[in-house]
């Protein structure tokens, strides 16, 4: 029964935080429990990201397929300084979430602080959450960060 009641309190927590994406997701996932269809919760998980990231790249992608970015916008965006800096941080961004994927299969319990964690950026800071690999990844760069620190002080 705590599965239940911690998906009744991340609604609430949703709710309270103007959070949509958490309470409906929690409100999702308390149906599949409520109407018995927990067999289909490891699928939810494995797939569960990918599903996610796919639609996040249709939404991405949309202004190209509509016409509304044309090629010339395509060109002038790749050879202007915000372009390359786009350019950069998207390189550095599937970086990071590369190191994120390697620390939640090293530490996979981690999941539950990222989940805290993004919570409390949605209710205080108004923050959106767009996947556990890029906090997972800050989390990463974070803990080697630290790590380098306590071994200069020793």
């Amino acid at each position: 029964m705590s599965g239940e009641v911690i998906l009744v309190v991340l609604i609430i927590v949703g709710l309270i935080g103007r959070s949509p994406i958490i309470a409906t997701a929690a409100c999702i996932l308390l149906i599949v429990k409520l109407v018995h269809l927990e067999r289909y919760l490891p699928a939810i998980e494995r797939r569960g990201l990918e599903i996610g990231l796919l639609c996040l790249t249709f939404s991405v992608l949309v202004p190209f397929a509509s016409g509304r970015i044309t090629t010339k916008e395509i060109a002038g965006a790749l050879t202007s300084w915000p372009g390359w800096i786009a350019l950069a941080g998207g390189a550095i961004a599937t970086y990071v979430n590369g190191k994120g994927l390697e620390m939640l299969k090293f530490d996979p319990q981690l999941i539950v602080g990222l989940v805290i964690g993004s919570i409390l950026g949605i209710v205080f800071f108004r923050g959106i959450p767009v996947g556990p690999l890029m906090a997972a990844g800050i989390t990463a760069i974070l803990y080697k960060l630290l790590t380098l620190i306590l071994e200069r002080i020793d």
